[in-house]
């Protein structure tokens, strides 16, 4: 889609530099806050003539500000300012620098343990907004940022809907991303914060897998599999994924709402486990496995070609529960005290020197006795 230019130069007090994409809800555009010096995105929403339907969109519009500024979440992008530029809404939000999980998976294969972590910090920022009554209802990869060190955030409160609100959407209109949706948004039923947890299910899938668990050739195809088909284990497609990720998978995409987790903070844990599995069953390369040759050169010079441990893995004995290192602290002090004795010297070192006593009085009497003979 073309890049067009911005109907205008300034949304409220911030100056707009450029766009930075479009999506369902309208465009988003990079702007700079003049009051606080800062770069912000912002999002943007043509109201329609209609008064009608001018008034509908612009409630549900401010109830996605209000619903995502509510929340307060690391995984959870930060709302600034909401406004209102003539026939324009906008929402001022904090800028995010970084790459989109729908990038992430077009790329090489992702490792297990990656997007397990991916998958259990989305689960975890889910809850917190549960907990405040509000359901994204368009978790896929393209509204999941992944920035610094590994950091997934979500994005697009878009078509979120705070629960018992006055904002309905009419019977049948589905709202969402067709190819993670939940089996009950395709049906047009009732939605409820188990519909995301159903749509992380199908984005740790693909993530794991490689492909999305439902397709089809058309629209109406993709819809009859997520209503009626249950996808293969994603350990079919690869095969060391074990066995309880292929569980935890199933019970988050179960078809019935009541057999899914029913509670996100439930699945972040169970994926949190399925972690520290992946990473305990992963092999160690080959100079972690292999014995040096000298028994006293376990320490390798700087530079040496050297595998390290996995992080967070145990190394050797762990200490007894009764270790007591200010006890143990003491006892080195005190071999070192000065008021300790001198150890007597080795029995082995007084008959040498007993040894070489006797040769030197050997070599003398030799020498007289032949100077006198």
């Amino acid at each position: 889609m073309a890049v067009l230019p911005p109907p205008f130069s300034h949304l409220g007090r911030y100056k707009v530099v450029t766009e930075l994409g479009r999506g369902a809800m309208g465009v988003v555009y990079l702007c700079e806050d003049d009051l606080l010096q800062r770069q912000v995105a912002v999002k943007t929403l043509l109201l329609p003539d209609d008064a009608g339907e001018r008034k509908q969109l612009e409630a549900r519009f401010r109830q996605e500000a209000k619903a995502a500024a509510g929340l307060n979440h690391p995984g959870i992008i930060t709302i600034h300012d909401i406004g209102r530029e003539g026939d324009w809404m906008y929402i001022a939000m904090e800028l995010l620098q970084g790459t989109e999980l729908r990038d992430r998976l077009a790329q090489v294969t992702m490792p297990l343990d990656e997007a397990l972590d991916i998958a259990a910090q989305v689960a975890s920022a889910l809850s917190v907004a549960h907990a405040r009554g509000v359901v994204h209802r368009d978790i896929k990869p393209g509204n999941i940022m992944l920035v610094g060190a590994g950091q997934a955030k979500i994005m697009d409160f878009g078509i979120a809907r705070v629960r018992h609100s006055d904002v309905r959407t009419m019977s049948g209109t589905m709202m969402g991303s067709p190819k993670y949706m939940s089996p009950e948004q395709v049906g047009g039923h009732a939605v409820d914060h188990r519909s995301d947890i159903f749509s992380l299910g199908s984005v740790l899938y693909e993530m794991v897998s490689g492909s999305p668990p439902f397709a089809g050739q058309n629209l109406g195809q993709l819809l009859n599999a997520i209503l009626h088909v249950n996808p293969p284990p994603a350990s079919h497609s690869r095969t060391e994924v074990p066995a309880v990720l292929d569980l935890v998978i199933a019970r988050a995409m179960h078809k019935n709402p009541q057999a899914r987790y029913q509670e996100a903070a439930d699945m972040a844990r169970d994926l949190e486990q399925c972690r520290a599995i992946v990473m305990r069953s992963r092999p160690l390369g080959p100079a972690a496995t292999r014995a040096p040759a000298d028994p006293f050169a376990a320490t390798a010079p700087v530079g040496a070609d050297t595998q390290p441990l996995p992080r967070g893995e145990p190394v050797g004995l762990a200490p007894s529960t009764r270790f007591d290192s200010a006890a143990g602290l003491e006892s080195l002090l005190a071999d070192r005290s000065e008021n300790v004795p001198r150890r007597p010297r080795p029995p082995h070192r007084n008959l040498s020197a007993l040894g070489w006593s006797l040769a030197y009085v050997a070599t003398g009497l030799g020498a007289l006795l032949i100077a006198f003979g």
